[in-house]
């Protein structure tokens, strides 16, 4: 049965590429994004549905759902993608405003989208749906200098828990795809070299977006009497897993 499926960071990378696999697979998808030129044109190339959102502004959140609810009436999938870095800084250096930016798109966004989704999915009829929090393996384990990054994608672990077991007995499914590497724009700088733990910098393995895309439809397309509360997809050879 076809799928109203939500993605939200949509324009481009991650959130581009499932939009896409969404599409491909039958699915009616709605792309959320600030930047309304390149969401529309994103909308266009795979025939979804725009919607300009801040994700950090409750606001332009509830104008979101409310677009949703006008025009399908219900919602069955989120991925909570939307996310935001600034530069490496030691966290003695990080600003209190690198902070906030950060942790207003990567917390607060999620927090107000997965709210956002869970009203709606409590009042429809048939009720329930499925939330997929972007984690990143930073839920894990942080690379130097990542404070802000880090600690946003640590807290996003709990909530993904935390709306698991609150949407139970309203049929709603959460989980978490932890993702490490994904050839994009945010990584080409890792084929020149990344700081690594010991201080060293090396370059990093990346690996395809369509398979992340893949992995995120497949957690979507569920029955909702099943979930993948968390996983990891990674490029196998980068520095994660053990000491290096």
């Amino acid at each position: 049965m076809p799928l109203i499926a939500l993605i939200t960071g949509a324009s481009q990378g991650i959130g581009l590429a499932t939009a896409r696999a969404y599409a491909e697979a039958g699915h009616t998808v709605v792309l959320a994004a600030r930047n309304a030129e390149k969401l529309n044109t994103a909308a266009a190339e795979i025939g979804g549905h725009p919607v300009a959102t801040d994700v950090g502004d409750p606001a332009s959140v509830a104008a979101l759902y409310e677009a949703i609810r006008e025009k399908y009436g219900r919602i069955d999938v989120v991925f909570n993608n939307a996310g935001t870095n600034v530069p490496p800084q030691d966290v003695g250096d990080l600003s209190f405003e690198d902070w906030r930016k950060v942790v207003s798109v990567n917390l607060d966004g999620a927090f107000l989208i997965a709210s956002g989704a869970v009203k709606m999915m409590k009042a429809q009829d048939p009720q329930g749906g499925r939330i997929i929090n972007n984690g990143s393996i930073s839920a894990h384990t942080p690379r130097p200098g990542s404070a802000a990054y880090t600690a946003s994608k640590h807290a996003i672990s709990g909530l993904t828990k935390t709306i698991a077991l609150d949407g139970r007995p309203y049929s709603i499914a959460c989980g978490q795809i932890d993702i490490g590497n994904t050839a994009s724009d945010m990584t080409a700088r890792m084929a020149g070299g990344v700081p690594q733990a010991d201080g060293s910098m090396k370059a990093e393995p990346t690996m395809d977006v369509t398979h992340v895309a893949q992995a995120v439809l497949r957690m979507g397309e569920l029955p909702l009497d099943v979930n993948i509360l968390s996983q990891t997809i990674m490029a196998t050879n980068m520095p994660f897993v053990g000491r290096g």
